[in-house]
């Protein structure tokens, strides 16, 4: 019996000219580059030029990744953006996007999970499009972190960058696509947790838009457990494993995170996309910022089994698998 499934028809990325490295960083906050890299793996970040918008950046990435798709802006009929950054507390960002690219059917829409907010958004564009309701979607995660840094917290202002990332998913007929698809998602969070990666304001409580607060020991703490734990419910429902995966594209925030992660979950240090180190964490972004860069260096193909994980503030974490 066929059944809808959504699939990757294309993907696209942007990133802000400017680059950060952890040399320059050093010369205004205690830290080097030494540091930085054996904590975290990240060497440079991208950094957004004044005036330059979360919108600018999804616009950007979007339009790159309906040119990989073959389509045009009038093909989409859904937009999903997720983001911590929005240009305003609304309306949404996803609707400034929409009007950008000159989409005026339809629905647009933020969502936001944090870090992991790409794969929240898409597991909601996969639920509204095998539903029916939508044909194609573009599912968007774009940031600028650095308008929330405190840029003398060397914990955290070392750790973050700007970016977007983009995925064109098409409904399409089972007996049409075969085994290419979403073909599970997994959702959690716990917000018993929200204290230990929070931003200190918003217009409901400071009335100001405050800085990322993180406690960095309880955030790895928790999250190497939190990742195995959605990755396992992904292979589960699937009958997929560490050795039936092509590419494990995890969220890239730290890369003892990753590497950790992916030892424990049995996952081959060879099928692990690791971009960290040239983007930093992009939270929403960071995702489809790698999927584009394997996609685009010739790694994903057509027919390979590609799993994705974040884990954001919240907690809020996540898993998805894709026959690409």
């Amino acid at each position: 019996m066929s059944v809808i499934k959504s699939v990757v028809r294309g993907v696209g990325s942007y990133l802000p000219e400017r680059v950060l490295t952890n040399s320059e960083l050093a010369r205004s906050v205690d830290t080097s580059d030494e540091w930085i890299v054996q904590r975290t793996g990240i060497r440079e970040r991208h950094i957004a030029a004044t005036g330059e918008l979360t919108s600018d950046l999804a616009r950007h990435a979007a339009t790159r990744a309906l040119a990989d798709a073959g389509l045009v802006a009038g093909d989409i009929d859904l937009i999903i953006l997720a983001t911590s950054t929005p240009d305003q507390t609304f309306p949404a960002t996803a609707a400034t996007v929409q009007a950008q690219l000159g989409i005026t059917q339809g629905a647009a829409f933020d969502l936001q999970a944090v870090c992991s907010g790409f794969v929240f958004a898409l597991a909601t564009a996969d639920a509204h499009l095998r539903t029916g309701s939508f044909k194609r979607a573009l599912v968007i995660g774009a940031e600028t972190f650095s308008r929330i840094l405190d840029w003398e917290d060397r914990g955290t202002c070392v750790l973050f960058g700007d970016g977007a990332g983009a995925v064109v998913l098409e409904a399409c007929d089972s007996a049409e696509v075969g085994e290419r698809g979403i073909l599970t998602t997994h959702l959690r969070s716990d917000g018993r947790h929200r204290s230990k990666l929070f931003v200190d304001g918003g217009p409901s409580s400071t009335q100001t838009v405050g800085h990322l607060r993180m406690e960095g020991r309880e955030v790895f703490k928790h999250a190497v457990g939190m990742i195995t734990d959605v990755i396992e419910d992904a292979f589960a429902a699937t009958g997929a494993s560490a050795d039936t995966i092509d590419w494990f594209v995890p969220h890239q925030a730290n890369r003892r995170i990753i590497d950790a992660s992916a030892q424990k979950l049995g996952i081959a240090p060879s099928k692990v996309v690791t971009t960290v180190d040239l983007h930093g964490n992009t939270s929403a972004a960071s995702i489809p910022l790698a999927l584009d860069t394997a996609h685009k260096d010739g790694r994903i193909k057509s027919g390979d089994l590609v799993l994705l994980e974040a884990m954001g503030g919240g907690f809020t974490w996540g898993s998805a698998l894709i026959r690409w």
